[in-house]
């Protein structure tokens, strides 16, 4: 028997996240990434982004040289699936798309997701860009190349890995949104901040208390806003990004600070919650909101996280906004989705939990009795005004 090896050379995938006021009136730059002689666009985006924003892209797409056309799915978590993703690969291969075209997700997490897998799986893989229009995209949904769609069986369940070539923020596109998808991405940026340490938190906290959410949509003529918002979001893109860049693929037996893994903080009961609701009554954010409550009350009695920085978070999250109230969602219920959550490795759950601001731990599930966490969600409930069931 001859042992024949194959050596390949690991290719690093190397890509610029622009942050700013204004990007998308110039995209000139894409000509560095995609020849415009060669390459066609589909912009892949929902009806109500595509109306704010659709025609500037085109418009501005068109003048860096670049045919474009555009497929609208529908609006929400639910439209995140199998059905969805054919509509759009068949829409690719009618219109008979090539190697050398690239998709455009203009859009929230939802359409980003969906986007990157189809540009992962169409042709084995045709290059695809990032364009957030949520807080929460911005730093987080689009940075880091996880693409995927949703199953019966629980949130993300089935998708690659595959980094986009560019990741386009523009800021001006957040004044556009409504205060709960402020909310919810305000949350994911609460969530990152108590990973990342002191410095990224105080700062984060201290933005909502000078620039109150409610009134985000009103400031956007504030230059101190804009200039602070910018910059709270470059800072959090730059801490996704550091992550990211230790551990592209979330390796399995990764335990340490800078595990991919950590960045799930919050996300184990969030999407229990999300999943329990049929992902119609919280935005994501809003889930990781209540489930960053929990898993701090956790923390607090496994991980011996204190008191006080239970209470600095549960001051952050009430800055956020409002959340949704859990009547009616069981406690039960919640601990019984969790066993399908995509982090459920060798029929024993990873949990993130903090033993101080900047210092998450995981986990094994084995270590956290069901009786911990059935107490600190009845905890957060009550706390909330909330009927536990």
């Amino acid at each position: 028997m001859e042992n024949i090896k194959i050596q390949l050379a690991a290719k690093a995938h190397d890509y610029e996240i622009k942050v700013g006021c204004g990007l998308l009136k110039n995209l000139e730059f894409l000509n560095n990434l995609f020849p415009s002689q060669k390459s066609r666009a589909v912009i892949v985006s929902n009806k109500k982004v595509f109306r704010l924003y659709g025609k500037l892209l085109q418009n501005s797409l068109a003048k860096a040289g670049f045919e474009s056309s555009h497929f609208l799915m529908g609006d929400g978590e639910k439209y995140k699936n199998f059905s969805t993703l054919k509509r759009l690969l068949d829409f690719l291969s009618e219109n008979k798309f090539r190697r050398t075209d690239f998709l455009i997700a203009l859009g929230g997490g939802v359409v980003g997701d969906l986007a990157g897998f189809a540009s992962a799986i169409y042709l084995r893989g045709i290059g695809f860009v990032q364009v957030p229009t949520t807080l929460l995209a911005m730093i987080d949904a689009s940075v880091g190349g996880k693409t995927a769609i949703n199953s019966k069986f629980g949130k993300n369940l089935i998708g690659a890995f595959y980094h986009p070539s560019a990741v386009i923020a523009d800021v001006e596109t957040l004044k556009t949104l409504p205060t709960r998808e402020l909310t919810s991405g305000i949350c994911e940026a609460i969530k990152q901040a108590s990973l990342a340490g002191e410095k990224l938190f105080s700062q984060t906290l201290e933005f909502l208390k000078k620039f109150p959410v409610k009134n985000f949509r009103k400031s956007f003529s504030n230059k101190p806003f804009l200039q602070s918002l910018e910059k709270l979001i470059s800072e959090q893109v730059k801490f996704k990004a550091q992550i990211v860049s230790q551990d592209d693929c979330e390796e399995v037996g990764r335990r340490d600070r800078f595990s991919r893994k950590i960045l799930n903080f919050g996300h184990t009961i969030g999407h229990a919650i999300e999943k329990v609701t049929e992902y119609k009554r919280f935005k994501h954010g809003e889930a990781v909101g209540i489930g960053i409550l929990v898993e701090a009350e956790i923390s607090k009695y496994v991980a011996n996280f204190s008191e006080r920085e239970v209470e600095l978070l549960s001051e952050a999250i009430g800055l956020a906004g409002d959340l949704p109230d859990l009547n009616g969602v069981s406690r039960s219920e919640i601990l019984d989705a969790i066993s399908f959550d995509k982090k459920n490795l060798r029929s024993s759950l990873e949990w993130i939990l903090l033993e101080a601001i900047g210092k998450p731990k995981i986990l094994d599930g084995k270590q956290i009795a069901d009786e911990t966490i059935l107490r600190c969600i009845e905890k957060i409930f009550q706390k909330r005004g909330s009927l536990c069931l």
